[in-house]
């Protein structure tokens, strides 16, 4: 059993252990850097991290299409379930709280500093982000879109094995705070998101990851929208 990860473009992530798929902030259909259509995304989870419309994505189809469960906020979590989405398997939790789905992948809430209205303009709550734990004992932290705080530290302290972190500045942390998130969270791989999707959050990817490699301890993992990476416990 293994667990790996595949980047779908922007913050949209793919995460595969034991012939399960958990699916993150899957923004895929007017997503330029999309690896996939919405039609092809495998999901038994899908996880939504705050309400923007660039990481609730596809989800209420693709839940529809598969039966995933959605896991978010709680505040999402009643938008999904309301009529005009109509979704049925959906978990609201908070932050610091946790939950393991189907006696396979736990899930904690982290905090996030961001925005988190709807498309509809209604309440998204809090956002967030996620620590998963899979059987094999990995542990991924996806910080989605957030700007560095100091309580990563704590976040740290779980024992991360990759870390995935924005980059893209203007509307989360850019690579210097990155850099900084990473002495904090202190993961054995850390990988790019939220960047190169649109002009305004442009960065230099190899220059981050010369970056990671002589300014911290961890391990940069460049993917391309598509590639897939086995984190090795």
């Amino acid at each position: 059993m293994s667990t790996r990860l595949r980047w779908l473009g922007h913050s949209a992530l793919l995460l595969e252990n034991d012939g399960k798929n958990v699916l993150i902030d899957p923004f895929l259909t007017g997503n330029p850097k999309a690896a996939i259509t919405a039609d092809e995304a495998p999901a038994d989870l899908i996880l939504i991290s705050h309400g923007h419309g660039d990481h609730v994505g596809d989800a209420v189809a693709i839940a529809k299409r598969t039966g995933a469960t959605v896991a978010t906020n709680y505040e999402i979590s009643e938008w999904l379930k309301n009529p005009a989405r109509g979704l049925k398997r959906v978990e609201g939790l908070q932050h610091g709280g946790g939950f393991t789905f189907d006696d396979w992948v736990r899930v904690k809430l982290t905090l996030a500093f961001h925005g988190s209205a709807l498309p509809d303009g209604s309440n998204g709550g809090n956002p967030c982000g996620f620590l998963l734990t899979f059987p094999d004992g990995v542990k991924v932290y996806d910080a989605a879109d957030t700007a560095l705080f100091g309580d990563m530290a704590l976040i740290g302290e779980e024992g991360i094995d990759l870390a995935l972190l924005p980059i893209g500045d203007y509307y989360t942390m850019g690579p210097d705070d990155s850099i900084r998130a990473v002495k904090l969270l202190k993961p054995r791989y850390v990988a790019p998101i939220h960047y190169n999707t649109f002009p305004t959050i442009a960065q230099d990817v190899a220059a981050w990851a010369k970056r990671i490699e002589t300014e911290t301890d961890a391990h940069p993992v460049l993917l391309e929208p598509g590639d897939w990476f086995t984190i090795e416990k």
